[in-house]
């Protein structure tokens, strides 16, 4: 892949966003001019690896060498500057950050198996996705926010999600102050709240993914870009660090661009999380060495993340239980930004809290609550749907079940159909959610009492399924029945995707 090739793999960011009009600071240097930017998945590969190693053989290896290795830097906002509640309690949200920056300390021989060079010292957040791994640390999902979202930024206005990171590194004069930023614009987005932050740059990833060795992956058809520098065929191939980190940067050539890449990027770490859990790495002391080698001597993290105590938590964890999902989007217009074209990522504002939950499960509030009856329940209704009506319809079906109804509204576009309630009206949102299955009941600030926002999603209200019982048999022929012990619940999926062992992808 020539230099001049890959300078076109990417537009440049928006220079200052919204806030380009309506603020006359001046933008930050990454936002000025165009320069080539690589897409990499350094972060999430590291901190796996990371967990996985300790997790399984950190007993054969010195803890305080590793830690010794790990830069740590103040990325945690103070309380009260991160927006939202915390909506998931004791559970671990981990903001994974992979970046283009190359860092000082790579040799020419790394960049040129790079296909790069120096950059300057100038870092975009090219990749952001959230670990969330539940109290019980069973399982864990993969939450990825595609860098070209279009986001509010905290005192920056709209901009891309991945200027954020550079823009509060530059207004702050430090990385702290670029990650507090980042880390307060994804709490904001999500709603979750950030206990942790892993950074890692483009040649961590490289020097990771070398010492874990060669890494088989599966395509359904052969891939081909000069952009990226993949030229893999159909079927199975094995891959070096060089060709893995064409393989999770190809954009090129795939039908949904960017978001396709993250498929790319999710597929790579399930079959990464197998490589290092199989014996031929835990069981082998030096290529055990080099991996967390490579992964603290290219890692950052805030002061307080404790990996031999997130990896005893995680010690179960297995493959088929790391899953990805990605932030609901609308599409990835072009819009006019100070009269210039920019494409972005049009992130699903109104799904995401439903979004979230589907993730993290529901308030034991809750889960808890017996329903309301209708008669005690007072619900309104917004169309977000596009379709003309819908609301209206909506409304007068509630009141027909016996709901207190009040004025139906209109809303924002959306895909998904959520059940909004404040705090306090768990029973009356679950009265309101059995009449529009599908639907998400979740707990909301911004109302003072049960709305529904209808998406585009199709789901209507209909009365609630109920269980007929079956006739019971006359007592004279009534053979007595034998005491059967219950059968354990069913333990739940974690919801997103999950690469089955030897899947294949486009």
């Amino acid at each position: 892949m020539s230099r001049r090739s890959e300078r076109h793999d990417e537009t440049a960011p928006l220079e200052g966003g919204h806030a380009a009009a309506t603020d006359d600071r001046t933008p930050p240097r990454h936002a000025r001019g165009r320069r080539r930017r690589v897409v990499v998945l350094p972060a999430v590969a590291g901190v796996l690896a990371a967990l996985l190693l300790l997790t399984g053989g950190y007993a054969t290896y010195s803890y305080n060498r590793f830690v010794g290795g790990v830069t740590h830097v103040d990325a945690i906002p103070s309380a009260g500057d991160d927006g939202d509640d915390d909506v998931d309690g004791v559970a671990q949200n981990i903001l994974l950050v992979g970046d283009d920056h190359r860092p000082d300390n790579a040799t020419p021989d790394e960049l040129a198996l790079l296909s790069t060079d120096s950059d300057g010292g100038a870092s975009n957040t090219d990749t952001m996705i959230v670990l969330h791994i539940p109290a019980d640390g069973s399982s864990a999902t993969l939450i990825s926010m595609p860098r070209d979202s279009y986001v509010e930024i905290p005192g920056y206005g709209q901009n891309k999600l991945n200027a954020a990171y550079s823009l509060g590194k530059e207004s702050g004069g430090s990385e702290a102050a670029g990650a507090q930023l980042l880390i307060q614009t994804v709490q904001n987005l999500t709603g979750l709240t950030m206990d942790h932050y892993v950074r890692v740059s483009l040649i961590g990833f490289y020097r990771v993914v070398d010492a874990l060795g060669p890494v088989d992956v599966c395509l359904n058809q052969a891939a081909v870009d000069s952009f990226s520098g993949v030229n893999l065929p159909a079927g199975v191939s094995t891959l070096d660090a060089k060709q893995a980190l064409s393989f999770v940067r190809q954009r090129h050539g795939l039908p949904g661009g960017d978001l396709d890449r993250q498929v790319r990027q999710q597929y790579f770490l399930s079959v990464e999380a197998r490589k290092i859990l199989s014996a031929g790495t835990l069981l082998n002391p030096t290529k055990l060495g080099s991996v967390l080698d490579a992964v603290s001597s290219s890692m950052e993290t805030d002061s307080g993340l404790n990996f031999l105590q997130l990896a005893n938590q995680v010690k179960n964890l297995r493959p088929e239980n790391v899953r990805s999902a990605t932030i609901p989007i609308l599409g990835t217009p072009t819009i006019s930004v100070g009269g210039s074209p920019l494409s972005i990522v049009e992130v699903d504002k109104g799904a995401m809290p439903g979004f979230i939950q589907g993730l993290v499960g529901p308030p034991q509030a809750y889960t808890d609550a017996v329903a309301a009856a209708p008669a005690d329940v007072s619900v309104s209704v917004a169309n977000a749907s596009g379709v003309t009506g819908a609301a209206t319809t909506a409304t007068e079906a509630l009141a027909a079940a016996g709901f207190v109804t009040g004025a139906p509204t209109s809303a924002s576009a959306t895909a998904a159909t959520v059940v909004n309630y404040p705090a306090g009206q768990e029973a009356q949102a679950k009265a309101v959610a059995a009449y529009l299955p599908g639907a998400v009941a979740v707990a909301s600030s911004q109302v003072t009492a049960v709305t529904v926002v209808l998406g585009s999603d199709g789901i209507t209200v209909q009365p609630p399924v109920t269980e007929t019982p079956e006739p019971s048999t006359p007592a004279e022929t009534t053979a007595p029945e034998a005491t059967v012990a219950p059968e354990p619940a069913p333990t739940p999926t974690p919801a997103g995707t999950s690469y089955a062992a030897g899947a294949c992808i486009n």
